[in-house]
């Protein structure tokens, strides 16, 4: 007779809880779809008019605003931007009401956020825009509220309600304004050829600044780097060896290129009782493996693994001008 064993009883509670979560993310989700069908010109508009106004200028920047929810997801909008090469920073409506519109200039463009567009906190700085002449970008579900009407471009929200059972607490309409700002940052890093050299320029620190470190940032320079001509007897290169403690030495042409590598392993092969006075062009490896300064340090530490080796010159030119060495990898964390 054959056994099997009962599935676990799935409680009402869970049953309930998976039911809402999922009516909430399958809501956001076909909000942002639809959101993403009925784009139209209009954003490509917003894209130019922070184009020329703000990435022309020098001074210029993207000011983004709005009350409440709308206010926390302007914080993100912003430091996506700036991160990402735009500059940028948020101001509070409130705060703006009482001096800090004067952080404002003409050489600004501003983004302001409010759902309804009706959002009283934000008449100042529509009345300042208007009055300036600062470009203004309105993220709201109604083109014909009091924000709709006064920006120059209007990138509209899904009018699909919210995911909460009340159809009131900020879920898919704060969703979709994150996710229309995430679309302008990275449409305006492409229109850029924002490059991963210049995302490491505002990301130094943490895992991302790691695996954008270039092989330069790590390298050991050229005075630290143990090289020798090809004629030169293996005794006096075994000196330069052991004194730059890298467990290899360069071996260069009369050019400077570097024409071949000696290491640990080429010792062994060519033990021999002479071997200290062979020239070093009789023991070397030619062609060693080499990385150029710009190589990511993550793959050069690839390199390293993939051929069991601790260590690879930096070549420019043909010309060594650096070593990388495993521990520099693993000491500023690329992994």
């Amino acid at each position: 007779m054959s056994s099997s064993v009962p599935a676990a009883k799935v409680s009402p509670q869970v049953v309930s809880d998976l039911t809402a979560a999922r009516h909430v993310l399958e809501a956001e989700a076909a909000a942002l779809m639809k959101m993403s069908a009925d784009l139209d010109d209009g954003f490509s508009r917003a894209l130019d008019l922070l184009e020329n106004r703000v990435l022309a200028s020098e001074h210029g920047r993207v000011i983004v605003s709005g009350m409440g929810k709308s206010g926390h997801i302007g914080r993100k909008i912003s430091a996506t931007l700036a991160s990402t090469g735009t500059p940028s920073f948020f101001v509070h409506p409130g705060e703006a009401s009482h001096g800090d519109l004067g952080m404002i200039t003409r050489q600004d463009a501003l983004i302001l956020l409010s759902k309804s567009g009706e959002t009283a906190e934000l008449a100042d700085i529509i009345a300042y825009s208007r009055r300036f002449g600062i470009p203004l970008i309105a993220i709201t579900e109604r083109r014909d509220s009091a924000l709709g009407a006064a920006a120059d471009v209007v990138l509209p929200l899904p009018l699909v309600g919210e995911a909460c059972p009340l159809g009131l607490a900020p879920t898919i309409s704060t969703t979709a304004t994150l996710a229309i700002g995430d679309a302008i940052a990275v449409a305006l890093l492409e229109r850029r050829g924002f490059s991963a050299t210049d995302f490491k320029t505002f990301h130094p620190g943490g895992k991302l600044g790691q695996r954008l470190l270039k092989v330069r940032d790590l390298m050991h320079g050229p005075t630290e780097v143990p090289l020798v001509g090809r004629d030169v007897r293996m005794g006096d290169a075994l000196i330069v060896m052991t004194q730059k403690s890298f467990g290899c030495v360069g071996i260069v042409d009369a050019a400077g290129a570097l024409a071949g590598i000696i290491t640990d392993g080429d010792l062994r092969r060519h033990m021999a009782p002479d071997l200290l006075d062979m020239a070093t062009g009789a023991v070397m490896t030619a062609s060693p493996k080499t990385v150029g300064p710009d190589t990511l340090a993550a793959e050069a530490l690839g390199v390293m693994n993939d051929r069991k080796i601790t260590s690879l010159f930096v070549v420019a030119d043909g010309k060594p001008v650096g070593l990388v060495h495993m521990h520099d990898c693993l000491r500023a964390g690329v992994s």
